[in-house]
């Protein structure tokens, strides 16, 4: 326990000395959870939307006006045919293109249907298929507006209907922010844990003071742990200033408790450092251990269910997504922020993490012994 307890006033120490660390650890990740989350929207507006209107009516100008009123669309400009809107979508000046034929209204009155044609560059996938849904949406509410006016209704409607009402539970306003910011405080909690941790022993072999630490009677479990408990601690200090700027700048106040987010970021943080220690063992230079976290938290962020639903995966994808531990944190953080659960509910989370934490760092205590 003594020797332990040298290790981590050596450690605290290099890391106090040195502001490079304390920048990245303090200054980066509320820099960055102030930013992305105004950034990462998933909401799509300003679509520029381009008409050809071969009608020029009353009705095609309401619904014109309809569509521009939405906030989603940016009217580009009336073009006189298709081909110059495809020319100005080609010039990627025009996302959607709408065009009204020449007899709708008369249509309209007379047949009681209508057609229009939407072209939309799909070169985005999402803003195209959120675009056109949009736009689908509004023509479709403009449609049923129409319809009351002409049909007559009589007073007792027998043909039954299906009202369809819904609710947003646990995020009554479809905040996005309200589920950004908690994955986004994962992310960065798990970028600055496994890279700096990854970093730590390499460093040591770089600099030569891994040799001398070789020739003490220090045990190999004592300088792993004296490695890992520094990172360990500031990783809680992280988590809580970024809980602080999610409540100060977003207004984010978790539903459930605040220990039940620690427990469960006191058993993530060691498989996430166990995962940065064992990498570090393997690795002679910081390019090589920072080039290898690297590719790994591309993989961890891209399929951890943060941008992309993890049910909505490929079966194959979906079993790589149960070995990466920031999935189980992200969904633990919105269970827990949003709904209110309880360490019940995510006590198979805790099971699964701890599993990881147990396996990366026994992991790297027998490497180091064989590497050191």
């Amino acid at each position: 326990m003594r020797t332990l307890l040298f290790l981590l006033q050596k450690e605290f120490k290099q890391i106090f000395r040195d502001p490079g660390i304390l920048r990245v650890i303090f200054m980066m990740p509320a820099m960055q959870l102030i930013v992305l989350p105004m950034a990462a929207d998933y909401e799509v507006k300003n679509i520029k939307l381009a008409v050809v209107d071969h009608n020029r009516s009353t009705y095609t100008q309401t619904l014109i006006n309809k569509i521009t009123a939405s906030g989603y669309f940016q009217l580009d400009q009336y073009t006189a045919s298709y081909k110059e809107a495809l020319h100005e979508m080609e010039s990627d000046n025009a996302d959607i293109i709408l065009e009204i034929p020449l007899g709708f209204e008369k249509d309209f009155v007379k047949e009681q249907q209508a057609e229009v044609l939407i072209a939309v560059n799909a070169i985005n996938g999402v803003k195209a298929g959120l675009g056109a849904a949009y736009l689908q949406s509004i023509i479709t509410d403009y449609n049923q507006e129409l319809r009351v006016k002409f049909v007559q209704l009589p007073r007792v409607n027998h043909t039954p209907a299906i009202n369809v009402t819904y609710s947003n539970w646990f995020n009554p306003l479809m905040n996005y922010k309200f589920f950004m910011v908690p994955g986004i405080l994962v992310i960065l909690l798990t970028m600055v844990g496994s890279f700096l941790a990854s970093l730590n022993i390499v460093k040591e072999k770089e600099s030569g003071t891994i040799e001398q630490i070789n020739v003490t009677p220090i045990k190999k479990y004592h300088f792993i742990l004296g490695k890992l408990i520094p990172f360990w601690v500031l990783g809680l200090v992280i988590l809580t200033i970024g809980l602080s700027i999610a409540r100060i700048a977003y207004g984010i106040i978790p539903a459930g408790s605040l220990f039940t987010i620690y427990i469960f970021a006191a058993v993530y943080l060691l498989a996430v450092l166990g995962l940065g220690l064992l990498l570090s063992t393997y690795c002679a230079t910081q390019q090589q251990a920072m080039l290898i976290s690297f590719f790994m938290m591309m993989i961890f962020v891209l399929m951890s269910g943060l941008y992309t639903p993890i049910d909505s995966m490929p079966e194959w994808a979906q079993w790589i997504t149960r070995f990466n531990p920031v999935s189980y944190f992200i969904e633990v953080m919105r269970m827990v922020v949003l709904k209110g659960s309880s360490l019940a509910d995510i006590s198979r989370h805790i099971l699964i993490v701890l599993g990881f934490a147990v396996a990366l760092n026994t992991w790297a205590v027998l490497s180091y012994r064989k590497r050191a």
